[in-house]
């Protein structure tokens, strides 16, 4: 893509961005407090894997659709694909089986991806020295995407059933391609190879750009430890005596963790991303052993901001330095880097479901602690392995 870096990106623009951005995303959060209405309405098997099948689509979203953004002109794609999205919608609240949602679940996940067509997209078009504060505030719009997503289907569904959600998506996600065909530039792509040539050149990437598998491998850590309090909140909130409104609200706590995305952004500009990385581990274990140690809400609810914000300001501050590395490749960079943090989340998740069996809330908060920590080990090797070969030079 050769738009130029330096073409003015406005604050119009940029919110924007990150408010499609956040709509994209929601579509793969919907069904989750919807899942005992839908399995109420299509019983059999089936529909207990809708959440699942929706995170497989995702996952083959980000590694057979996000790298088309170094090969197709990028608004055309992005409308092309909200578009797509908004049959996929229409497709699952017209569902009349378990099997069919799955189907329709699938495609959405996959076209959900779409949100990874426009942060790449943002950082390319952001100056150099403003480009961590870019994505701050396009990420913070998909953090906001991925919390109040639930909060909202929550409540649709309860008035008006889990149809009437998916059939809300469909008015967004077009509204979402029209405001983005005329916000956006037109970007033409630079030389590239063909599509099975581009799918082949992921694993060049991963293996010329240490940088690359360093962030990946850490931010994975981070999110397997974010994945783990999130999947099992809603039993402990249960244990504890609430019920599952009071663990939806979370949903608006963790909010916080907006705040900490433009702020790192600002950091990863002024001062480089090592210490905003290195601090977010660290305060992923702080935010853990909050949550552990706590037998009530407010301390939940306390580890519960700090987890978000240290998670948050790691990835924006890795995300700044990743897409610094190869800019004509900055799609097919991002498939690697989401996916791999993506594939982390799912095995947080996994491991939690374990820890909580075994051992309760405690063991759970020992798992997320001891991710965080290895996250932080990592860093800090590659901070010293950097800091040797500067010596040497």
């Amino acid at each position: 893509m050769s738009a130029p870096a330096t073409q003015p990106l406005s604050t119009a623009l940029t919110l924007t961005m990150a408010a499609t951005t956040g709509l994209a995303v929601a579509n793969i959060y919907y069904n989750q407090p919807m899942l005992g209405l839908i399995e109420r309405d299509l019983p059999g098997t089936a529909a207990g894997f809708v959440p699942t099948v929706t995170q497989l689509g995702y996952a083959l979203g980000l590694f057979l659709l996000v790298p088309l953004g170094d090969l197709v002109e990028r608004r055309r794609l992005i409308v092309a694909q909200f578009l797509a999205l908004a049959v996929a919608l229409a497709g699952a609240a017209l569902a009349p089986s378990g099997s069919a949602l799955l189907l329709g679940s699938l495609a959405v996940g996959a076209l959900a991806t779409v949100a990874q067509q426009i942060v790449p997209l943002a950082a390319h078009m952001a100056p150099p020295a403003r480009r961590g504060a870019v994505i701050g505030k396009v990420m913070a719009g998909l953090l906001l995407g991925i919390l109040l997503s639930r909060t909202l289907a929550g409540f649709v569904a309860q008035q008006a059933g889990w149809r009437s959600m998916f059939w809300l998506g469909v008015p967004l996600a077009i509204v979402a391609g029209g405001v983005l065909k005329v916000a956006l530039p037109h970007s033409r792509p630079e030389k590239a190879p063909s599509y099975p040539a581009l799918l082949g050149s992921l694993w060049h990437l991963w293996r010329d750009l240490p940088m690359l598998r360093r962030s990946t491998l850490t931010q994975a850590l981070l999110f397997a430890a974010f994945s783990a309090f999130w999947s099992i909140l809603t039993l402990y909130v249960q244990q504890l005596g609430h019920g599952s409104s009071v663990a939806g609200m979370f949903g608006i706590v963790g909010a916080a963790g907006v705040f900490a995305a433009p702020l790192a952004g600002h950091l990863a500009d002024r001062r480089g991303p090592g210490a905003a990385i290195t601090a977010g581990t660290v305060l992923t274990m702080v935010g853990w052993a909050i949550a552990g140690l706590s037998h009530g809400l407010v301390g939940l609810a306390i580890g519960c901001i700090v987890l978000d914000l240290a998670v948050q300001g790691a990835l924006i501050s890795h995300q700044h330095g990743v897409y610094a590395l190869r800019p004509e490749a900055r799609a097919r960079l991002n498939t690697l880097f989401m996916g791999g943090m993506f594939l982390g989340g799912a095995l947080g998740s996994a491991l939690a479901m374990v820890a909580w069996q075994a051992a309760g809330w405690q063991g759970t908060a020992l798992l997320g602690g001891g991710l965080a920590a290895l996250a932080l080990m990592l860093n800090l090797s590659q901070a010293r392995l950097t800091a040797g070969v500067l010596a040497a030079r």
